[in-house]
């Protein structure tokens, strides 16, 4: 089952195109890793996927429910009300983390599905703390941000994306604030939920762990998909020489 659809979209900036014609789709339990230089529009194609920016041209689904059309060259959004349930769908971690710093880590992961999704308080919090301890964080649940890693800070980050129960999960750049040994505590959190068929799209410069990871790697440059396909044929057997050329930098 396709979990996301998008078609044709291009997204500007005053006269910045950003995006030039993308489309790509992600199948369900699926792990699509999407490199490329910075400026290549990797971002913007994950904020306008997750509805934090409009779209000027083309489609998107989610489920095979329509977000928004392409008529006459321009995408038009569906209601408020059903934009309010798409969002459901999908789950986005940012490189920052994007905490409350003034909540602590049980109030960041519950707040969400309790007002928003408007579900028992008590089961979001025993379910909260069983992602906690999927995190291996159990122990810092009545911490608040200022207290924790950037490691801990990320992971809080992806329980409260998982409590959300979405079907997919987005994931910009997740490790760009994290040193070296950091970095290795969110990809270890990243592979057990690849194994628990998680559906992801990820951001990523780890070209390793996109490797041995992603079911599909795909590669944007300047605003275009330029290569896709499995990881060992993008990633160790580039045919554009672009990819080529980046890929041998970070040799």
């Amino acid at each position: 089952m396709k979990l996301l659809e998008i078609n044709n979209i291009k997204k500007s900036f005053d006269d910045l195109e950003v995006l030039k014609d993308i489309s790509i789709s992600v199948e369900e339990g699926e792990v699509v890793s999407i490199l490329g230089p910075s400026g290549s529009g990797k971002s913007t194609l994950l904020r306008c996927a997750t509805l934090l920016e409009t779209m000027d041209a083309g489609t998107l689904k989610y489920g095979g429910d329509v977000v928004c059309e392409d008529v006459d060259g321009k995408s038009v959004y569906v209601s408020k009300s059903k934009i309010k349930e798409v969002k459901n769908y999908f789950g986005l971690v940012f490189q920052n983390f994007n905490l409350f710093p003034h909540y602590t880590v049980m109030k960041n992961i519950c707040d969400a599905p309790v007002h928003i999704q408007k579900r028992d308080k008590k089961e979001v919090e025993k379910e909260a703390l069983s992602l906690l301890e999927q995190m291996g964080i159990a122990d810092k649940v009545d911490y608040y941000p200022c207290q924790l890693s950037g490691g801990q800070q990320q992971r809080v980050a992806i329980a409260r994306a998982l409590a959300m129960n979405p079907q997919i999960l987005f994931f910009d750049e997740p490790t760009s604030a994290l040193d070296p040994e950091l970095t290795s505590e969110i990809l270890k959190v990243l592979r057990f939920l690849a194994s628990q068929k998680m559906t992801m799209v990820i951001v990523t410069h780890e070209i390793d762990f996109a490797r041995n990871v992603s079911d599909r790697v795909i590669f944007m440059d300047e605003g275009y998909i330029v290569e896709q396909g499995k990881p060992q044929d993008v990633i160790d057997n580039p045919e554009n020489d672009r990819v080529r050329a980046f890929l041998n930098k970070l040799k």
